[in-house]
């Protein structure tokens, strides 16, 4: 947590969540001096804390390798304390590809499991978001990656939805069966012979339509995936301001726009990044959320919030579990990947 700014919007973000939890606790990790500082404006939480002095700070800039040899960051700290049992998820809101790499080393993936995937909820026209994972862990996937993402995702949207059996697609160029790389194929072919898995494979769908609200889970490789988030989040700031410029422009238009003001609210709150904010590194042997870096205090706490649920859930066991069905099913059907 750097600046006294951000470690007041990090403390106010978890002050929601505990009240949410209550029966969380938390080890903060970063400034000792900015932190209990700025806990002197929620008692309720400095109660629920214990806070760690951390005397480096891994930078935006840091690449992961250099971010790695910080021991003694903040990030560091929090990650050690998953491993060690001490805290059951960590949440950082700092240096996304420096977070993958020392959850990965720290942590290690799961039995079954070659490569984590960083995975969110995105809004949509439905009932439900949908989870899309991957988002830029892994920019090259075969077919087992994404397999294997399915189930990952599978199990986070059981938890997030409540769902018994999520739809699942993978993000093709077509729907067809024909459409696609070898890889999404493959994949394609593994999962629709996974009728054990509580999942409901549905094929494919396309960028157009990640919003609209049919399937549950959407699985890509880290390239398409993160390509895809930055155009959907581009996409919802072009509409914000084409609407404000619209309703700007003349006196009638200011008429119209506050005629239309509960409208412009619910749209602002459905594309309101902070209501979806915390994506998750699924496939570790912890909890690791990973917070958007410019989100405000109700974001923090949504991103505390996604912790809490994938530790009061399990998902490291629905993970496993689900993976010892797919190995069975490609062992008997020898549906595996052939070797390259």
């Amino acid at each position: 947590m750097g600046g006294d700014e951000g470690v007041r919007v990090m403390m106010a973000g978890v002050a929601l969540a505990r009240h949410r939890h209550e029966g969380l606790r938390f080890t903060l990790f970063g400034d000792e001096t900015r932190i209990k500082a700025a806990l002197d404006s929620h008692p309720n939480l400095r109660a629920a804390s214990d806070v760690v002095h951390a005397d480096t700070v891994v930078d935006g800039a840091d690449k992961p390798s250099v971010a790695i040899r910080k021991k003694s960051s903040s990030m560091s700290m929090a990650i050690a304390a998953v491993k060690s049992g001490k805290a059951g998820a960590a949440v950082s809101a700092g240096n996304t590809g420096a977070l993958m790499a020392m959850a990965k080393l720290a942590l290690r993936t799961m039995p079954g499991i070659d490569r984590p995937a960083l995975a969110a909820l995105l809004p949509t026209l439905g009932n439900n978001d949908v989870v899309m994972l991957d988002l830029g862990a892994n920019t090259e996937c075969d077919a087992r990656n994404l397999v294997q993402f399915a189930v990952m995702g599978a199990a986070y949207a059981r938890i997030a939805f409540d769902l018994e059996r999520p739809r699942v697609r993978l993000l093709n160029i077509g729907t067809e069966e024909l459409k696609g790389t070898d890889e999404i194929r493959d994949a394609a072919a593994i999962l629709r012979a996974a009728h054990a898995l509580p999942m409901s494979f549905d094929g494919f769908t396309e960028g157009d339509k990640i919003s609209r609200g049919d399937t549950d889970v959407i699985v890509c490789d880290g390239f398409s995936g993160n390509v895809a988030l930055k155009t959907i989040e581009g996409t919802a700031r072009f509409v914000t301001d084409v609407l404000r410029n619209a309703f700007t422009s003349s006196i009638r238009s200011k008429i119209g726009f506050l005629i239309s003001k509960p409208a412009m609210h619910l749209l602002k709150h459905h594309l309101d990044p902070n209501n979806h904010n915390g994506a998750v590194f699924l496939g570790l042997n912890g909890v690791v959320v990973k917070s958007h870096g410019s989100a405000d205090a109700k974001g923090i706490a949504n991103a505390v919030h996604v912790a809490a649920r994938l530790l009061e859930e399990d998902i490291t066991r629905r993970i496993a579990a689900d993976m010892a069905a797919v190995q069975a099913l490609t062992a008997s059907s020898k549906l595996e990947q052939p070797a390259k």
